[in-house]
């Protein structure tokens, strides 16, 4: 129940946040979630459309979302860290030949192993009740921590502290 009521908050409040936004947007996309997002911020997110793990929309979750690119060439989208974390351990033969991010200020995929990574603050995460955000720049990381709390760390120890998270 512990690693379950987290996840319920956090739908909880995306249900609170589509109550409160819904029909305010004109010429938004909607997802799954009930979050809305402008129609060129929908189209700049490649597939998958929805995440593989959880079925969030990845472009509502377009600042957290990842891309695992397989030595197969096949790819797994997902909306975050966490849905990485579950993907590996149910794919532990999986050889990862990628791993990307989206950078929290750009929204742009970068290497998730060379991206300056924020644990923890304010700001609530995806699918986790400790945030972990990428950077693609220090001073970025710098800026957010400065102002929503938060540490900066290395995707190691994002990583398994996401992998602990899922145990």
């Amino acid at each position: 129940m512990k690693k379950l009521f987290p996840i319920l908050v956090s739908f909880l409040l995306l249900f609170c946040l589509w109550v409160l936004t819904a029909g305010k947007t004109e010429n938004a996309v909607a997802c799954g979630c009930g979050m809305n997002m402008g129609e060129s911020e929908a189209a700049n997110v490649e597939p998958p459309a929805s995440c593989e793990q959880c079925g969030m929309n990845r472009a509502a979750f377009a600042m957290s979302r990842m891309l695992i690119k397989y030595a197969d060439a096949s790819e797994v989208g997902t909306c975050s860290l966490n849905c990485v974390a579950i993907e590996m351990k149910n794919n532990r033969d999986g050889n990862i030949k990628s791993l990307l991010v989206a950078d929290f200020a750009t929204k742009k995929l970068v290497d998730a192993k060379s991206a300056i990574w924020v644990i923890g603050g304010k700001k609530s995460g995806v699918m986790t009740s400790v945030p972990k955000w990428a950077f693609a720049v220090k001073a970025d990381a710098e800026k957010f921590v400065k102002e929503n709390g938060g540490r900066i760390t290395d995707f190691d120890e994002a990583l398994n502290l996401a992998l602990k998270e899922n145990e």
